[in-house]
């Protein structure tokens, strides 16, 4: 049966991609008072999401795009839900073809932010606004209150932010939404966001294993340590579902779920990319990179089974005498950890940022993290007030408030990593967090050999620490030092 024709300009804002994240975005709009036309390329979708959930709030279906577009009141904002890539341009030109001057075409999928800095500018060209806006939360988040972070024009976020702020999550009254900055800000953000979730799970992981393995407890009764580490400065999302996943047991066989699960680890990209991006930017972003790595190498099946067979362990029998002191140690561990990892991920955006000309508020996107998406934590006031304190920070563990958090708990770290290393639990996260941590704090780095290795073999030059100027060394001559600036 075909869908009736909608009328012209009754709907406020159009989703297009009627799977179950923009299903949900189109309820979480409609149920917030919002009319909103609703379409899918197979139109069963569409009639589906209007049968089940029309008594929501006010839809308008449409079975065509050009009926689609019709029925937007105007300045038109359309959103689209569809796979990244080949299927985000196809849906962007078939809108852009049918939208008038000053109209918004708005990408709320994980787009690689070059290709949203392209469209961007495409878009611009013809008249049109284009929004790259990051969507955290997953399908939960996308119905009842996502953090939302979109980028484009100041122009565009007039038009769409009333909308966005009223369906994102709220924390103290304030809205888990704010304009990021121009073109491809949003999802380079957005990007960052799912590293840093990247970083955090694996820490949380690792924290796991030691206790499994260095102190021989069951799923269950670290699902109650993490349980209680949710009542400290640890309190967030992931640490809360982590107690949840660890205690649930497997209906089908009785055993804790977590001992049945393949350990192998799936990712879409995000991670890959926030660690290529902070490559090309000059950020070590070590805790998102080895967590990135770690889940490659779980899923590295032959070469793992070729390590297993032939790899000797060397490692030692290291008794734990208090298991509540060690149990204490891993949590300020991945405490510690944590703090790394955000002031990399904040780094990175603060580079991305300067390069781009974005003027991205650092304190507002920690603003806007604190509810509705994956890394949701109390942790994030305390990032907001380090950038209120001094919004040009340039390290964001020298602040005065992390520097006395990360001082309380680096002794522990370093007893769990020496631990890990002596017994032969693989903490990648940890490990580099600390190894970032010293190496940042470090008077002086090895790099300085690294330099004059490079100058050796390929004329590289240095720079010298008692005069100005660069220099090179005759290696395969006289060796005597000559100026090349």
């Amino acid at each position: 049966m075909a869908i009736p024709t909608p009328p012209k300009g009754a709907a406020d804002i159009g989703v297009t991609g009627m799977a179950v994240m923009g299903s949900n975005l189109a309820r979480n709009l409609a149920r917030n008072g919002f009319k909103v036309a609703i379409h899918n390329r197979s139109v069963g979708k569409t009639e589906k999401v209007a049968a089940e959930h029309g008594g929501e709030g006010e839809f308008y279906p449409a079975e065509s795009m050009a009926d689609f577009v019709n029925a937007l009141s105007t300045p038109r904002v359309a959103i689209i839900m569809v796979k990244a890539g080949a299927p985000t341009d196809a849906v962007i030109e078939e809108l852009a073809s049918l939208m008038d001057p000053g109209d918004i075409i708005v990408d709320c999928g994980n787009s690689n932010y070059h290709d949203t800095r392209r469209r961007e500018a495409d878009i611009r060209a013809r008249g049109l606004h284009f929004v790259g806006s990051g969507v955290s939360g997953g399908e939960e988040g996308a119905l009842n209150g996502p953090s939302i972070m979109p980028g484009g024009t100041a122009e565009s976020y007039d038009r769409l932010g009333p909308m966005f702020e009223t369906i994102s999550a709220h924390v103290d009254g304030v809205p888990c939404c704010t304009h990021v900055g121009p073109d491809g800000a949003g999802h380079f953000v957005k990007m960052v966001h799912n590293g840093i979730e990247y970083a955090d799970m694996q820490l949380i992981a690792e924290a796991y294993d030691l206790m499994r393995k260095a102190l021989g407890m069951s799923a269950p009764d670290i699902g109650k340590v993490f349980e209680k580490w949710n009542a400290t400065e640890l309190d967030s999302y992931l640490i809360e579902i982590t107690a949840d996943v660890l205690q649930h047991y497997d209906f089908a066989t009785g055993e804790p779920f977590i001992d049945v699960v393949l350990d192998r680890a799936g990712q879409k990209g995000t991670g890959a990319w926030t660690v290529q991006n902070a490559a090309e930017f000059g950020v070590p972003v070590t805790g998102i990179a080895e967590a990135t790595f770690a889940r490659s190498l779980s899923g590295g099946v032959p070469e793992r089974q070729a390590g297993r067979k032939a790899l000797p362990a060397g490692v030692q029998s290291v008794p734990v005498d208090d298991l509540e002191a060690f149990v204490e140690d891993i949590r300020q561990a991945l405490y510690a950890s944590k703090m790394v990892a955000y002031s990399q991920g904040f780094e990175l955006i603060r580079k991305a940022s300067a390069e781009y000309g974005w003027n991205v508020d650092l304190g507002a996107m920690a603003r806007i993290w604190r509810g509705g998406c994956i890394i949701r934590a109390v942790f994030l006031n305390r990032i907001t007030e380090a950038y209120e304190r001094d919004p040009e920070l340039a390290l964001l563990l020298a602040d005065p408030y992390f520097t006395g958090e990360i001082g309380k708990a680096v002794a522990s770290w370093r007893r769990v990593v020496s631990y890990a290393a002596l017994t032969g639990v693989p903490i990648p996260a940890f490990a580099s967090s600390l190894a970032y941590y010293d190496g940042v704090r470090a008077e002086r780095l090895p790099a300085n050999l690294i330099q004059g290795q490079r100058d050796y073999f390929g004329a590289h030059t240095y720079r010298r620490v008692d005069r100005e100027g660069t220099f090179h060394t005759l290696w395969s001559g006289d060796r005597s030092e000559v100026r090349e600036d």
